[in-house]
């Protein structure tokens, strides 16, 4: 029986419980792990710190040599640890090899190297150096010729941009950089050595002086670093740098955040020398030349770019303020600048169209003139500067209040200039001209070979008086005005060589208003009507002006009256010929057809010739000495009163209309007062070309006829 309940009892009795795991077990685990990983890392730092990781010399140079494929070696002793966070790092003899292109030179090497780097920092792939000591360093930094490499770009990654090192303090002696950029022809040596401070508040003095030549411009620096000292609170590192060259000098003082810790930094500049555009030459930026200036600005570097805020200064006569800024990109830098100026001298604006502006200041304006075997030239031939504009991109706004300079009633610029990849394009051009508004747009394409140029010049309805007057001349009591527009283009480095080339068309547009007799009948020599008036005391009588357009047609440099044509209350006054661009020579003839009858009137062109640079005006032209001629010989032959005869206009001049001359229309398109096509206009004669001939498709002057006889 006993056997028999034996299993009974088995399957009534239920197994024991498993055990329950402990809900703290898992957790237990972790820490387990975690506190073997701290004990090993505490392991491995308490083994780095007693053997201050010597023992790493060897994995160390094959680590870096592979990593940056040049060779690395640390010749004395060697030291790796923590101290005791951050990352401790000794090597004596230590030196890494150039690229083979570089030359033979090291790279870098130093007889001894002392740094403290934040370890945080190396995950975050920057560099952040609390503290280096440098002994008898040597750092050779170089581009090579085509820019896509460089000295200290480790491995493949080609030629990345000189990024410093964050180096909060430093103690370096007998070092000495060397930088050489062969694309921007930079080479610059610099000597670095550490003093004891003078000033209790920083523990050491980094004084460095140099040499070197930019863009063949040989130039030199000094300055100093104050290091700060650790014991005191907020520490600053202060800098002063000192360089001369390119004729100009500049001293720069402020503070920095770091030893090489630019962003943040708070710098004043001191600018001054003979000739602004040197200085911008040297960073292959073309501007303007200048006469001596001085400028003072706040200086600060934010990521890529530098900004100069708060510029003040003076170039020649002409006073300047703004700010500007330089952001270093790929594959041209911008210069972006906001100026202004109360005052501009006129020779400081010589150089905008290319003339020297010491010259103008010493000679005045003779110094734009230039000799030649033939016409003396006043254009300006200074050359576009097309190589430096491969360099950089530009935005500028300028504004300046009022121009300084006898009978030039300019005020008002206000300019904004745009350089993009070598299309430089000046719009808006505008400036105030005696109560007027000249509107300019102008587009240099210096991506094309030679350069294209486009004018686009607009003036505003103008009070022709106060254009006179703004000139120096009498306002002649006029309440006449004037508009003009110029659109012309051509090609050439220079302006001269541009508008040598030029077609287009300039037209000057006077709508209705009135002049004083004294000067319309002097214009259209009309003895007997001006006698008359003179002796009846009328000088001051205004004549009526309807309408009148000076116009010209422009080919190939060369521009031909299309046409000269002015309607006035008693006379309608032609004009022919034209002028060159090429060899700035003028041969112009001004003519009145009067609507009366007017006994003594000369009715013979009033001729302008000479050259831009030194006109003339010509009363007495061969058709009235062949009219005078003709009277003489029939007064010997008749009576004096026959010879009166040949000076008589019997007043049979077409009226004109208005509507294609206020339009600007070419002559084709002029009709007199009835609607029929004018016979009278179109048939001027060209200027002479460069070689003096004239050219073809000359035309002979029209003469009126006079009784039959003429």
């Amino acid at each position: 029986m006993a056997h028999l309940d034996a299993p009974l009892l088995a399957a009534d009795q239920a197994p024991p419980p498993r055990p329950v795991r402990s809900m703290g077990t898992p957790l237990a685990a972790t820490i387990a792990v975690v506190t073997s990983l701290i004990g090993l890392v505490v392991l491995a730092w308490a083994v780095l710190f007693v053997t201050k990781g010597r023992f790493l010399k060897g994995t160390f140079e094959s680590i870096a040599s592979s990593s940056a494929q040049r060779r690395v070696r640390v010749a004395g002793d060697f030291q790796l640890y923590f101290a005791p966070f951050n990352l401790k790092f000794v090597a004596e003899g230590l030196s890494v090899e150039n690229p083979d292109w570089a030359g033979t030179s090291p790279f870098f090497s130093a007889a001894r190297i002392d740094a403290r780097i934040a370890t945080f920092s190396l995950l975050a792939h920057q560099k952040r150096f609390q503290w280096l000591g440098l002994t008898d360093g040597r750092i050779d930094l170089q581009w090579d010729r085509d820019g896509k490499q460089n000295t200290w770009t480790f491995g493949s990654g080609g030629g990345k941009p000189l990024e410093m090192p964050l180096i909060q303090r430093a103690r370096i002696a007998g070092t000495q950089l060397r930088y050489l950029d062969p694309r921007h022809r930079l080479d610059a040596a610099i000597r670095v050595d550490t003093v004891a401070a003078e000033d209790n508040r920083f523990a050491d003095t980094i004084r460095f002086d140099g040499n070197g030549t930019a863009r063949g411009a040989r130039f030199t620096l000094a300055g100093a670093l104050l290091s700060s000292n650790k014991t005191l609170a907020g520490g600053e590192n202060r800098l002063r740098l000192h360089a001369e060259g390119v004729r100009s000098r500049v001293d720069i003082a402020g503070t920095l955040p770091g030893a090489t810790v630019l962003d943040g930094a708070k710098l004043h500049m001191n600018l001054r020398g003979q000739n602004l555009a040197d200085i911008f030459m040297l960073a292959g930026i073309a501007v303007p030349d200048t006469r001596g200036y001085r400028l003072t600005s706040v200086v600060a570097k934010q990521g890529d770019e530098w900004r100069f805020t708060g510029v003040k200064g003076r170039f020649g006569d002409s006073d300047l303020a703004g700010k500007f800024t330089v952001q270093l990109r790929e594959p041209r830098m911008l210069v972006t600048a906001d100026l202004a100026t109360q005052i501009l001298d006129i020779i400081d604006a010589g150089p905008f169209i290319g003339y020297n502006p010491n010259a103008l200041a010493t000679q005045g304006a003779q110094a734009a003139v230039t000799q030649t075997a033939g016409p003396p030239r006043l254009l300006p031939d200074a050359p576009l500067r097309t190589e430096a504009l491969k360099n950089f991109d530009a935005r500028v706004k300028w504004q300046v209040r009022a121009v300084r300079a006898p009978n030039l009633p300019v005020s008002n610029i206000e300019l904004g200039l745009e350089l993009e990849d070598r299309l430089l394009t000046l719009s808006p051009l505008n400036f105030s001209l005696a109560r007027g508004t000249v509107t300019s747009d102008i587009r240099i394409d210096a991506r094309r070979s030679p350069v294209f140029t486009r004018y686009d010049i607009r003036l505003s309805p103008t009070p022709m008086g106060v254009l006179l007057a703004g000139f120096g001349a009498d306002q002649s009591g006029t309440t006449g005005m004037l508009k003009a527009r110029v659109q012309m283009e051509g090609t050439g480095d220079s302006v001269r060589q541009s508008l040598a080339s030029a077609n287009g068309r300039i037209a000057v547009i006077m709508p209705k208003g009135e002049f004083w007799t004294r000067n319309t009948e002097l214009a259209e020599f009309d003895l007997g009507t001006f006698v008359q008036k003179m002796f009846e005391r009328r000088l001051k009588e205004p004549v009526q002006i309807n309408c009148g357009l000076i116009g010209f047609t422009v080919r190939d440099g060369v521009a031909a009256a299309d046409p000269i044509l002015i309607d006035t209350q008693k006379n309608v006054m032609l004009g022919r010929g034209g002028f060159s661009f090429k060899n700035e020579t003028i041969d112009l003839a001004f003519r009145a057809d009067s609507k009366r009858f007017s006994l003594f009137s000369g009715q013979s062109p009033v001729g302008i010739g000479g050259s831009f640079a030194k006109p003339s005006i010509s009363v007495i032209s061969p058709e009235l000495l062949a009219r005078a001629g003709g009277g003489l010989g029939l007064a010997l032959v008749a009576s004096p009163i026959a010879g009166v005869l040949t000076f008589v206009d019997f007043g049979d001049a077409k009226a004109t209309d208005c509507g294609p001359v206020l339009a600007g229309a070419s002559a084709a398109s002029q009709r007199d007062a009835k609607g029929r096509p004018r016979d009278d206009v179109g048939g001027g004669t060209t200027a002479k070309s460069e070689s003096g001939k004239a050219n073809p498709g000359e035309v002979k002057r029209q003469r009126k006829k006079f009784l039959g006889i003429f």
